[in-house]
């Protein structure tokens, strides 16, 4: 089995309960199709100027975290960091994981009890709710590439 490094990799065998992202097997599968497409564009613009493709998931998290509960269901939640903001991971069937948990590198985060996080309270935030439709559109056009083919 591949090794994987982000947090709750070992546990995440959850399918897709969306129908129209049923071609992702799990959690895994989804970290390595958006290994293909995060980029400086779907970074959090404070963090943009730190983002590299060795750091990939340096400022993901919410848009990830969102797109993630599209297609595996579940809840979002919300470690609080220091500066005010939080990182979000997701719980769905009992299962946590957190698909950017690697922008931490050695530092460990606490995933229990933490807040809920509300796509509205994010989303108001014109840049971040355009970087998660950027990112949706981008997954969404790899899984037709993927099964038609065709890019």
């Amino acid at each position: 089995m591949k090794q994987y490094k982000f947090y709750g990799w070992q546990q995440a065998d959850i399918p897709a309960v969306n129908e129209e992202y049923k071609q992702i097997k799990n959690p895994r599968h989804l970290y390595d199709l958006l290994s293909e497409i995060w980029c400086a564009d779907t970074c959090a613009p404070r963090m943009r100027d730190n983002w590299t493709k060795e750091n990939m998931t340096l400022g993901q998290c919410s848009i990830t975290a969102f797109l993630a509960q599209d297609i595996f269901g579940g809840k979002v939640y919300g470690i609080l960091r220091p500066g005010g903001n939080y990182h979000c991971y997701n719980v769905a069937c009992h299962c946590v994981f957190d698909l950017t948990s690697e922008q931490f590198g050695a530092e460990t985060l606490c995933y229990n009890d933490n807040p809920l996080q509300s796509r509205e309270v994010h989303f108001a935030k014109e840049e971040k709710r355009l970087r998660y439709e950027y990112l949706r559109e981008k997954l969404q056009k790899k899984l037709r590439q993927d099964e038609t083919g065709i890019g």
